[in-house]
């Protein structure tokens, strides 16, 4: 009697402990359910004339993974679709622009130094583009269509001095869009006055973080293998102290130029590291971040197709599959009682506590869960109910043969035993060939239903058996009655 009681005592404490797992772990739930955002991205070739092949897209595809990795969105999933397209999920993600910025930039980071004799074109030019940069702040904060750069209240020297450098009249208009375009043409002139790069992110081997000194921006800290450092060292020798500059260039575009000082000048900087400052803000230090550790893409990738999936749709699915859910298990427990009486009971009992254990591993895992999953866990519940009603037919076929109750409880399990072991690892290898071969949303209904069978081996073989003799402990339960009808008992057990 004791004994049962501290198998049942253990057993409530894994039910109490699966309980307060689902109450304090939050559930990973998938596109289909919570909403989110799905982005279909092309990946071009370089000649028009050749098509990418396999290795190329798996190429782009591991880069690409690599950076959603770094976004820190949970439970995304990148599949190739056709030979040249990926489509990539990421569930509650409601503003895809920024995962757009970051996967479509090829991230291609270089280092160069100033060409000799173009200083003054250099100041030239960041002069032009700082008043680039400070004409779009007053276009953002005027929030106006279009900037008409005759209106008294932009009047400034800067524009004045950009508008005969850039040859714009005093009465034109211009917008957000012919700014953009400015700006490129002056990083585009930035760039051709560095020399050519020997120093590319290829060498990099991490990339990070960290707020700047002021506390007003951000910087991107930098690592390099050994060959990258000593390609650094000798980069930043040739310019220390004199006044070329040391670009730093990503996708085209020079994001940095840095003065290397005079104390450099007899080995360079050493050590493999290096800073990127660019005025970042917090935001965007993390997207260059992200960039530069998913590395260099080795193809251009154009995104095609941004859609917002809203949470709506998964509401009612989550409501239907409950309701479906539910009424199964009812009509089940139904079954159960009306043709197992006692063991029945137990059955449902057993049940309810495999259905609270496998919730309870979705959480820990976590396990995302979609609408494929969710079949799974439903499929599951079918295999624990099929492994109950083996042993109760055991059970009843040892009580038929008028043995007694405890006797027929003992040899149901152990007969019922290799009938489940042999149906449980079937289904098993079923579900590992579908997770590791199979894609997307057949891998969640592979795992959901392997983690039921598992679950399900633990309550058929031991909850049910906890459960039933513990009940049997108690004398007025210990009938035969309570398993099978009287008429198919033999006359001594009646």
């Amino acid at each position: 009697m004791a004994r049962q009681q501290g198998w049942f005592a253990l057993l409530l404490a894994l039910v109490i402990s699966a309980f307060l797992l689902c109450i304090k772990l939050p559930f990973q739930l998938g596109l289909d359910l919570r909403g989110g955002s799905q982005l279909t991205l092309e990946v071009q070739s370089l000649q028009p004339s050749t098509p990418v092949t396999s290795d190329q897209l798996e190429a782009v595809q591991t880069v690409l993974d690599r950076r959603v990795n770094g976004l820190g969105v949970s439970e995304s999933s990148l599949q190739t679709i056709g030979t040249n397209q990926l489509v990539l999920e990421l569930p509650g993600e409601q503003e895809p622009s920024k995962a757009a910025r970051i996967l479509g930039k090829t991230a291609l980071l270089e280092f160069r130094a100033q060409k000799p004799g173009t200083k003054e074109a250099m100041q030239r030019l960041q002069r032009f583009r700082n008043q680039v940069k400070n004409i779009s702040l007053l276009y953002e904060k005027n929030k106006n269509e279009k900037l008409d750069l005759s209106d008294k209240s932009f009047q400034s020297k800067q524009i004045t001095d950009l508008r005969k450098a850039l040859n714009i009249k005093s009465d034109s208009l211009i917008d957000q869009r012919q700014l953009d375009e400015i700006k490129k043409k002056i990083d585009d002139e930035i760039v051709m006055l560095f020399e050519p790069s020997f120093l590319t992110g290829s060498d990099l081997i991490s990339a990070g973080r960290r707020q700047e000194q002021n506390l007003s921006s951000w910087e991107v800290t930098l690592s390099f293998n050994q060959d990258g450092g000593d390609k650094f060292a000798k980069l930043t020798k040739s310019i220390a102290g004199s006044d070329r500059l040391l670009g730093i260039i990503l996708d085209g575009e020079s994001i940095s130029e840095a003065s290397v000082g005079e104390q450099f000048k007899v080995a360079g900087i050493t050590g493999g590291s290096a800073t990127i400052s660019g005025n970042f803000n917090a935001d965007s230090a993390r997207e260059l971040e992200v960039q530069l550790r998913g590395g260099s893409l080795p193809l251009p990738v154009k995104i095609i197709q941004v859609r917002t999936i809203g949470p709506t749709l998964g509401a009612e699915n989550i409501r239907r599959s409950l309701i479906a859910s539910l009424s199964g298990l009812f009509l089940v427990a139904i079954f159960m009682l009306v043709f197992y009486r006692l063991a029945g009971f137990v059955a449902i009992i057993a049940l309810s506590f495999y259905s609270l254990f496998n919730i309870a591993v979705y959480a820990l895992l976590p396990v995302t869960l979609t609408l494929p999953g969710i079949a799974g866990f439903i499929l599951s519940i079918g295999m624990a109910v099929d492994a109950n009603v083996l042993i109760f037919e055991r059970v009843k076929d040892e009580l038929r043969r008028g043995n007694t109750l405890i006797r027929s409880i003992e040899t149901g399990f152990s007969q019922a035993f290799s009938s489940i072991i042999d149906g449980h690892f079937t289904t098993l290898i079923s579900c590992l060939s579908l997770f590791y071969l199979g894609t997307g949303f057949v891998k969640g209904f592979a795992a959901t239903l392997g983690i039921g069978v598992f679950i399900s081996l633990f309550t058929a073989l031991s909850c049910t058996r906890v459960l039933l003799k513990f009940f049997m402990s108690y004398k007025s339960l210990r009938r035969a009655t309570n398993f099978i009808p009287s008429n198919q008992l033999p006359s001594q057990l009646i």
